[in-house]
């Protein structure tokens, strides 16, 4: 078929739906409908995709992550039932993180931290918060930043220095619009820190700019940071917990132990020489040991599946609307019998009758295709606007969402297309 006769196929096949409008019309919406559900699918499948590779990403993918587990079947020692106090000990000790420095290959640094819940004071404000007790290498390993003023020092750490950091939350509840620097927050059982830096939310490529933010507008960050030492020294390593006519103590000299490797590569044989230090030195498992970089691999492989399946799941509307597709192809069919016979009568050929009605095919599918990526790029958008979950466009969603509406619409308009090729050309003009 020359370009003149394709032309003036295009132009009849237009002026044909256009006699139909409204049937027309309804087939093309099944399409939209079909390819804007494929790309807001795949749009909520790869935003939540993402947002888990980054949540497991601020872990850090050299890391190790080492937590005291308390087990349902704590047996406790030292105690009696009736208002007696007992103690619980469980968890890392300081001789663990002895030991897994020593023994990890290719470890570049140990952060220890215990990890507790307190109420924070200033003034007459108070907050109930996380106290994270830990080492000066805490922001690098974790990826934090500082906002203001400092981190602690070593030398902190060796005078058990009563300093301490908060968080830009904590910063904002505590001292409203003031400079917390160098200001004294009472801990616990008035314990009294003085406030030598602001830190910020864990550290990533869409974190805001500070330049010319005030540090108490910039993060989420509501926990107090100060030095292990310190900590011990005021408080020990028991932890109280009151119950109706009894109250409990635990001992847990470590609640964290992050260690850091040298590389990806030497991460899983890292973490191989931490377990069996562990199950060595540890007669029940009350510890968990986290490897991000195994939940990112994994995370990666769940994405892609869940990608197939909202795929699949939305593929089923194109499905639907390329049903409609043959529908009313099938009808065109039978309303034009008589032209059909006319043509024929005058020397179209079957491949003419057939080319005919795929071009119809392919202008619904093509309208309704081109329609529903612009709703397709829409509905991600509302979504994000009123539900605030994370969406993301692709490329490869419009790409996949167009070819297959058009795929969809030239498999379903072959049948139509091939009955209307193969009438008996005087059975066509008998057609009332």
């Amino acid at each position: 078929m020359n370009v003149v006769r394709f032309e003036r196929a295009v132009r009849m096949g237009a002026k044909n739906l256009w006699q139909y409008k409204m049937r027309a019309g309804l087939t093309i919406l099944g399409m939209v409908f079909g390819v804007s559900s494929v790309i807001a699918m795949l749009s909520v499948a790869e935003g939540a995709g993402r947002e888990v590779q980054e949540q497991i990403r601020r872990l850090g993918s050299n890391n190790i992550l080492i937590s005291s587990q308390k087990l349902p079947q704590e047996q406790f020692s030292g105690g009696q039932s009736g208002g007696t106090s007992q103690i619980a000990a469980y968890g890392l000790t300081y001789e663990d993180a002895n030991r897994l420095a020593v023994r990890v290959p290719y470890l570049v640094s140990s952060c220890p931290a215990k990890v507790i819940q307190q109420t924070v004071r200033f003034r007459d404000r108070q907050v109930e918060t996380t106290l994270v007790a830990t080492v000066p290498q805490y922001p690098e390993i974790t990826n934090h930043r500082m906002l203001a003023g400092r981190f602690f020092t070593k030398t902190d750490m060796d005078k058990a220095a009563p300093v301490c950091v908060i968080g830009a939350r904590l910063a904002r509840t505590l001292f409203a619009a003031h400079d917390p620097i160098d200001q004294t927050i009472k801990l616990g059982n008035d314990e009294v820190y003085r406030v030598i830096g602001v830190m910020g939310d864990v550290y990533t490529a869409k974190s805001p700019e500070l330049t010319n933010k005030p540090l108490w507008f910039v993060g989420e960050n509501q926990d107090v940071y100060l030095p292990l030492i310190s900590y011990f020294k005021r408080s020990g390593d028991l932890f109280m917990h009151r119950t109706e006519g009894s109250s409990t103590f635990e001992k847990v000299e470590l609640h964290q132990l992050i260690l850091t490797v040298d590389g990806e590569e030497h991460v899983m044989p890292a973490y191989a020489a931490a377990r069996d230090t562990l199950r060595t030195y540890h007669k029940r498992e009350d510890y968990q040991i986290v490897v991000p970089l195994e939940l990112l691999e994994q995370s990666k492989a769940t994405r892609r599946l869940f990608n197939i399946v909202l795929g699949a799941i939305a593929a089923i509307s194109l499905i639907v609307g390329g049903i409609g597709i043959m529908n009313i192809m099938l009808a065109t069919v039978s309303e034009r019998t008589r032209e059909i016979g006319i043509r024929r009568a005058l020397g179209a050929r079957q491949r003419d009758i057939v080319m005919q009605f795929l071009i119809e095919t392919v202008i619904l599918s093509i309208t309704g295709g081109l329609i529903g990526l612009f709703g397709g790029a829409l509905i991600p958008k509302i979504i994000t606007l009123l539900t605030n979950v994370k969406t993301v466009l692709t490329p490869l969603s419009f790409v996949v969402a167009f070819g297959v509406s058009v795929a969809v619409g030239l498999v379903f308009g072959i049948y139509p297309a091939r009955r209307a090729a193969l009438m008996d050309p005087i059975e066509a003009l008998r057609h009332e």
